[in-house]
């Protein structure tokens, strides 16, 4: 019996880690077609969506089904379990990134490109799935500095998003006729800093499985204003930077 639950166990998590790479893919699609008005790529990405909730349904499904073989021993129920609430997460990560193609396909006869924004949305988007390729490394391991590590790079996300939503709202204010066209990045770069805040969930669970202990992982939630902090102390070093350089 405990040779079965082992197979089937490590089948879980395989199915998990495919579902990981899966929404990956997804993201980087998501993003490309906005940036890229491919309207084809769009769809794509939103017929694909089917596939991760197919896996999600999966993994359920079966993990139930792995506690039923056996009662399965602490640190084992925490791996099963931790797999079942991490794979909601990513579940809703490529639920964002749906989202994203779908208004990839809204702005496809939009005639101007915003190429700053753009490039700081596919930074974005290269951010968070760095996030969830640590954040599956972690999984795979049991692997709590690499997860805590995850969470230490989601502020990083979070000063992206303040400083293009920044931009963004500028240039509106500057332009009325370009609000419509504002509004769709700003809804693309709200939903890759909601990606980031499901990957640090995500690692949570890691921790969880490890310690069988919840933490609250994420920087940004437990400080409100650590984000504009580190903007701060940003700019007064690039400013102190550019001082320096002037001096020499």
């Amino acid at each position: 019996m405990n040779e079965i639950f082992n197979d089937e166990l490590k089948k879980l998590r395989g199915r998990f880690m495919e579902m990981g790479i899966n929404t990956s893919e997804q993201i980087y699609k998501a993003t490309k077609a906005f940036i890229d008005r491919d309207v084809v790529l769009a769809k794509e990405v939103n017929e694909n969506d089917r596939l991760i909730n197919d896996g999600e349904t999966y993994l359920e499904k079966h993990a139930f089904k792995l506690m039923n073989i056996q009662r399965p021993k602490e640190d084992e129920f925490r791996s099963i379990m931790s797999i079942l609430k991490a794979s909601s997460d990513l579940e809703r990560m490529a639920d964002h990134a749906s989202h994203i193609a779908r208004d990839a396909i809204r702005i496809k006869d939009m005639d101007q490109h915003w190429p700053d924004i753009e490039n700081a949305i596919a930074e974005m988007a290269e951010t968070v799935r760095h996030m969830l390729e640590k954040a599956l490394d972690a999984y795979v391991y049991t692997d709590e500095q690499t997860a805590y590590s995850v969470a230490n790079m989601d502020l990083e996300v979070d000063k992206q998003y303040v400083q293009v939503h920044e931009k963004i709202i500028n240039r509106m204010h500057a332009h009325p006729e370009l609000i419509k066209d504002g509004s769709h990045y700003i809804t693309v770069i709200h939903l890759l800093e909601r990606i980031g805040d499901h990957i640090v969930n995500l690692v949570e669970w890691v921790i969880y499985a490890a310690t069988g202990k919840i933490t609250e992982l994420n920087p940004g939630k437990a400080d409100p204003e650590l984000v504009n902090r580190e903007l701060q102390k940003q700019a007064e070093e690039q400013e102190k930077r550019a001082k320096q350089n002037k001096k020499s």
